[in-house]
């Protein structure tokens, strides 16, 4: 059913007529993410400046029963912010001030419209940085509703551990706060924990209070070559059992090493590749680095080559965050089924060579790339959309990769998270139990359905 004109004009009482748009290009571009699922666009996008504007918006929703889906930066991957059952995009970009440091307590407080790059941007004249980089510039409200991590998730963890509090408005319109300044707490149940990760269906996120982390004195990166996979995950799998405070630690296959020399001008080896990064003053950086060297070695790798210079690591790290784009840039014109699965690291080597082997005897084009520090990889399986073979090639490729990674005692999803394009394998990774928990968790948070109705937790 179409809104109402009446409770436009109430929603523009609100925010203000001039942050309520019913543009077509509005709608188009707040219905579909940069994954590959199909954009359902909403019937209008609502701009608040302020947790009480947003708690207004949600009270009038759920009062006519109007889905309403938070939107933060729309650079999410499984279909997070399509609106499905049609209704209103909640943008909270207008939401974007970073509110309080405490340089003393390495924690800052930040309304959720906040980008990840301008709240590093600010906080390095504090000497400290924000850790969790998912790669893409997201908002840190959506990473916290995603429950995002990325590169350095092998050493500063996601944001499950980043986040201290939030502010959040539930779907009744009733305003949250949950945690707070202190390390650790006792107190009751985890309310933060429910709300990061819950991707916007049980509350909208307005503010979070994170833990930042000291620029360390010496970063340094590295990289070597394996002849295959399992040489590759043996290192990571000893320097992890030996306690080497390794920063970051990615695996590139031949594929996408190939991709990604191709898409920036480098001339790294065809074979794969680990990617890493040291923190630290300069004896322990030097000392992890000689370390993993040696390691490396006795498992294969050859070709160590340190990066010195910021020049030197910027490029190699922009070179892995710019994977996704150099895998689709191998078949121009092609679409990308980016999914991700994460498996214990024991597991990881033979998951990834039965996906390699899955990918050769179908014909796929799928370079990989995967945070093998955590167990988590990534698959961009290429299909021309105006194929239905290769589409439906494409989909079975995917359902069995995750299959073959639940079997493992992996999960469907390591940082991705569900939207509507994993929903149907929570069936899968959850018994009937779980899932019921979850969706009385939903309705009691959420008594009238309305937030990001269609995802996250499959209907009974």
């Amino acid at each position: 059913m179409p809104l109402e004109h009446t409770l436009l004009e109430k929603l523009s009482a609100v925010v203000g007529a001039e942050h309520v748009s019913t543009a077509a290009a509005d709608l188009e571009s707040h219905g579909v993410d940069e994954g590959w699922h199909e954009g359902v666009a909403p019937e209008a996008v609502v701009m608040p400046a302020s947790t009480e504007e947003v708690a207004e918006v949600v009270r009038l929703c759920a009062a006519g029963e109007i889905p309403l889906v938070p939107f933060g930066a729309g650079t999410s991957l499984e279909g997070h912010i399509a609106a499905l059952r049609g209704g209103i995009s909640l943008d909270l970009s207008r939401m974007n001030a970073i509110v309080e440091v405490n340089a003393e307590d390495m924690d800052v407080r930040v309304e959720a419209g906040v980008r990840r790059l301008a709240l590093n941007d600010y906080l390095r004249h504090e000497g400290l940085f924000f850790p969790i980089d998912p790669g893409a510039n997201a908002s840190i409200g959506g990473m916290a509703a995603t429950r995002a991590s990325g590169t350095n998730t092998v050493r500063y963890g996601t944001m499950r551990d980043a986040v201290m509090g939030l502010t959040a408005v539930l779907g009744t319109g009733e305003v949250v706060h949950t945690g707070s300044r202190a390390r650790k707490s006792s107190a009751g149940y985890d309310l933060t924990r429910l709300l990061v990760g819950s991707e916007g269906t049980l509350g909208v996120i307005t503010e979070v209070s994170l833990r930042v982390h000291g620029i360390p004195e010496v970063i340094g990166s590295a990289t070597a070559s394996f002849g295959d996979v399992a040489g590759a995950v043996g290192t990571v799998i000893e320097l992890i059992q030996l306690g080497i405070p390794v920063a970051r630690v990615e695996l590139l296959d031949r594929a996408m090493v190939a991709a990604v020399n191709a898409y920036a001008d480098l001339q790294l080896p065809v074979q794969p590749l680990l990617l890493l990064e040291f923190h630290g003053g300069p004896d322990a950086v030097a000392e992890q680095s000689h370390t993993v060297a040696q390691l490396a070695a006795r498992h294969g790798g050859t070709g160590w080559q340190e990066a010195t210079s910021t020049e030197e690591r910027n490029a190699l790290w922009r070179a892995r965050h710019d994977a996704y784009y150099a895998g689709l840039a191998t078949r121009p014109g092609m679409k990308g089924v980016s999914t991700d699965v994460c498996v214990p690291i024991s597991a990881l080597a033979g998951q990834i060579d039965a996906a390699v082997t899955d990918i050769a005897e179908t014909g796929l084009t799928a370079p990989i790339v995967g945070h093998v520090g955590d167990g988590n990889f990534h698959v961009l399986i290429m299909f021309d959309p105006d194929d239905a073979e290769e589409k439906a090639a494409a989909l079975a490729f995917h359902r069995r990769l995750v299959e073959r990674g639940l079997a493992a005692g992996g999960t469907c999803t390591g940082e991705h998270g569900i939207g509507y394009g994993k929903l149907p394998f929570m069936k899968v990774e959850h018994d009937a139990t779980a899932l019921a928990a979850m969706r009385a968790i939903k309705h009691g948070l959420d008594p009238a359905g309305i937030l990001n109705p269609g995802k996250t937790v499959p209907a009974g």
